[in-house]
């Protein structure tokens, strides 16, 4: 038998216009699971440069990568500027019946 192999597949390399990055939020919003909402968020983060991300958040880019990562936990400020340094704003609606 043949042995297959995988390469790694990284969202990242695919998230290059406002519309992926919108697409991959609401995906990701839509699973309604916190820490998926937040790597996918780092991925969108890593798509647009972590080292130009973390200069505009004034942080460091090592810092942005762990607080990005499945075990990081940033706080609701670091993602709130996050979103807001993507050209991005957070909206609230309600659920649908």
């Amino acid at each position: 038998m043949e042995k297959v192999t995988f390469e790694k597949w990284d969202p990242a390399e695919i998230i290059e216009t406002k519309e992926d990055v919108i697409a991959f939020l609401e995906g990701a919003l839509e699973e309604n699971d916190p820490d998926f909402l937040l790597r996918t968020i780092g991925h969108i983060a890593r798509s647009k440069g972590m080292a130009q991300i973390a200069r505009e958040l004034n942080l460091n880019r090592k810092g942005l990568y762990k607080a990005f990562s499945p075990s990081g936990n940033p706080s609701f400020k670091t993602v709130f500027n996050l979103i807001d340094v993507l050209g991005l704003r957070l909206r609230v609606e309600l659920k649908s019946a």
